[in-house]
């Protein structure tokens, strides 16, 4: 079918008499069709929120019993999944078509969304699914090729602070059990969206042309697409994109043409693997390739491509060593797309097109273990999923344990240990971060999330905290010619499924139970301690650290060095360590009580710290001089935070400057006014919560 077929069977106007009446808008602009809140109280006595109905043309008696109804019902969220509305016990959609104008000057996106559904319950007459301040406009049952849609009635709740808005569709009658039925919603994203980020030309490299690009993990994407947005439920998609035709688009699918008219271009793109909404990504903007392997092209503005290709050369041998850990790359392309310095990860896992931060463009690929991070979740995470933001260690517990298995693998038992450490120091941090803020319970492997926004509980736990329970649980049944199996048999169960950790455990013991005394290892596991209490882990790994000993030497040599005037210490030791090791060395310092202004003075001078562009350890110098309340660093730092937006560097330096006094927290809430739109919403918002403002 062509997309001007689609659009016009999705949009076609219902004759007079037939289905259920048309509906208004349920924007900000249709206000006169809003029902007032109302306050009946549901269940739990709190109050439920109001509806915004569409009304029909006409009122007949059995419509106003329907809206009372309606109205008395308490929220219901999604069975499996606390932070959706969605109603996946009922129906689950298993294809989605986005057909979608890219509009720069209005900044959204306007179009449709065609979602193919099945009733997986007995019979339904609701379709529910969630949504973010967005505009819906119009609802339609598709009928067959040459069948007239019929326009449904819907209703778009009133805005749940975390969760958004519930968007409940009308079916005319209850659909049967099995049934397949193509709805498709006529919408528009608004100037709150916060999956995606618009940025001017002068917010470019290029400084020329627009840019925009999506993050839509954890539940952003329902500000995006209206969908059920649960990594319990995996679809394929494809997507028509109209934007500039100076312009580039991409998404987290294969291309698959593209066409131009006029000034405008149309991209096309499938996905035909399984994906959670979490994975849909959008990128579009001036945007250059060059290939780096044979299933791998490099994205990024002209300026800076040939760095990046450079920078992100061995690619494919982090792909073929996890195909050797596993199973076969199922994804057929693998490209990387280098997106501007507002990014707020380092990586972001999106099938086909992995999104990176620029920081990571050192000129050395010190960095390049992100990407090995980010293909490792071409298994776990995109193939394997979480069952929902509970179990989100699935996904990176075990994305973390791969990454360092592959990196191991081509550096050696000890690098893989190395990184280990430093991200016990990052868990560490993470502890201490939730224990000040009076949130403990977020450093459980499995937090629970039931009126929690998975954002507030985004942090190195699920990664650090899943490796290590991985970690330990590989020693104690034998070692990796023991566990490596296991790991690949589970990929092999679970692949295209969302899972929760009980799935996990079950499996696990499945696997071993043939195998003699590793039930009895199992069962000496303290499983609660692992998945439900707060804290660091409830047994420590011992890691080779080898590699640490030198790190940890030049930290207690400048600890020993604090009553001396002017330290005597020399500087060919920071002139050897790896970029690596110099991150951990300063990961020791920041263990130990903060240096005399007048030392790390001395330091800057000795290591030359101003030169350096390594984002890493630029992060961390700048964090040891803040934990010192070092007021000559304070407009390197204001500087670092108006070039980055990636929030692990970001909000930990905001919250280090925030505690360095009245000049600090000045500085601190100046800084951030100052670039608050050069953030990402979510990064944004995150640092204005930790700022208090």
């Amino acid at each position: 079918m062509s997309t001007i077929q689609r659009l016009l069977r999705c949009f076609r106007r219902v004759p007079a008499g037939r289905g259920l009446a048309a509906t208004n808008s349920a924007a900000a602009t249709g206000a006169q069709s809003r029902l007032a809140s109302s306050n009946v109280p549901n269940s739990g006595g709190s109050a439920a929120p109001a509806v915004h109905r569409s009304p029909s043309p006409t009122s007949s008696t059995s419509s106003h019993s329907q809206t009372a109804t309606l109205l008395n019902m308490a929220p219901r969220f999604c069975p499996t999944d606390a932070n959706s509305f969605a109603n996946t016990d009922e129906i689950r959609i298993t294809h989605s078509h986005l057909s979608l104008a890219v509009d720069f000057d209005k900044r959204i996106l306007e179009g449709s969304v065609t979602h193919t559904a099945k009733v997986v319950g007995k019979s339904v007459t609701e379709f529910v699914l969630d949504t973010s301040y967005l505009d819906i406009q119009q609802i339609t049952l598709l009928g067959k090729e040459q069948e007239e849609g019929q326009t449904l009635k819907f209703e778009l709740a009133t805005r749940d602070e975390k969760f958004g808005s519930r968007l409940t569709i009308h079916f005319s009658e209850a659909v049967a059990a099995e049934t397949v039925v193509q709805v498709c919603i006529k919408y528009a994203t608004t100037d709150k969206c916060t999956a995606l980020q618009w940025l001017t030309p002068s917010q470019t490299v290029g400084k020329k042309l627009p840019y925009l690009f999506s993050q839509c993990q954890a539940i952003h994407a329902r500000s995006m697409v209206p969908i059920s947005d649960t990594p319990g439920v995996k679809i394929t998609y494809s997507a028509d994109i109209t934007g500039p035709a100076n312009l580039r688009v991409l998404m987290s699918a294969v291309r698959t043409g593209e066409e131009t008219v006029g000034d405008k271009k149309i991209f096309r793109f499938s996905q035909e693997t399984s994906i959670p909404s979490y994975l849909i990504a959008l990128a579009v903007g001036n945007l250059a390739s060059i290939p780096i392997g044979p299933r791998s092209t490099v994205w990024s503005e002209p300026e800076v491509i040939e760095a990046a290709a450079w920078e992100f050369a061995g690619t494919e041998e982090f792909i073929a060593t996890g195909e050797s850990l596993l199973t076969p790359y199922d994804w057929g392309i693998y490209d990387l797309l280098v997106l501007p310095a507002s990014f707020p990860y380092g990586g972001m896992e999106n099938p086909c097109l992995t999104f990176v931060t620029p920081t990571l463009l050192a000129g050395d690929r010190s960095l390049v273990d992100v990407v090995a991070h980010e293909i490792a979740h071409s298994w776990f995470g995109n193939l394997v999923t979480t069952q929902n933001w509970e179990h989100f260690w699935l996904n990176e517990g075990f994305t973390v344990f791969l990454e360092r298995k592959i990196v191991g693998r081509l550096q050696g038992q000890p690098v893989l240990e190395f990184d280990a450490i430093i991200g016990l120091k990052a868990l560490t941090e993470s502890v201490e971060h939730y224990d000040d803020i009076k949130r403990p319970e977020f450093t459980c492997l499995c937090p629970r999330l039931e009126n929690e926004d998975p954002d507030e509980a985004f942090s190195s736990v699920p990664y650090e905290k899943g490796f290590n329970f991985l970690f330990y649980l590989e020693k104690e049944l034998g070692g990796p010619a023991v566990f490596e199996p296991y790991l690949k048999a589970h990929v092999t169960k679970f692949a295209h499924k969302s899972i929760n950790t009980n799935d996990f455990k079950t499996f696990l013991y499945e696997f071993y139970q043939d195998q003699e005394g590793k039930t009895a290892i199992l069962n000496a596991v303290d499983w609660e301690a692992w998945f439900h209490k707060p804290g660091m882990p409830p047994v420590t790994n011992v890691f080779d650290d080898s590699l640490a000993k030198a790190c940890q030497q030049l930290a207690d040599e400048w600890d020993a060095a604090r009553d001396q005037e002017k330290p005597n210490i020399d500087k060919s030791s920071w002139e050897q360590f790896s970029s690596s090791q110099k991150v951990m060395f300063l990961e020791k310092l920041l263990q130990k009580p903060s240096l005399p202004h007048s030392h790390l003075a001395h330091f800057a001078e000795l290591y030359n710290m101003p030169a350096i562009q390594n984002a890493e350890i630029r992060f961390r110098w700048q964090w040891l001089c803040l934990q010192a309340a070092y007021t000559p660093i304070f407009s390197q730092v204001a500087t670092f935070l108006g070039q980055v937006g990636r929030m692990k560097f970001v909000r930990v330096l905001y919250r280090a400057l925030d505690k360095c006094g009245a000049e600090g927290k000045e500085v601190a809430k100046q800084t951030f006014l100052k670039n608050r739109s050069f953030y990402h919403p979510i990064c944004a918002a995150m640092v204005a919560k930790d700022l208090g403002l």
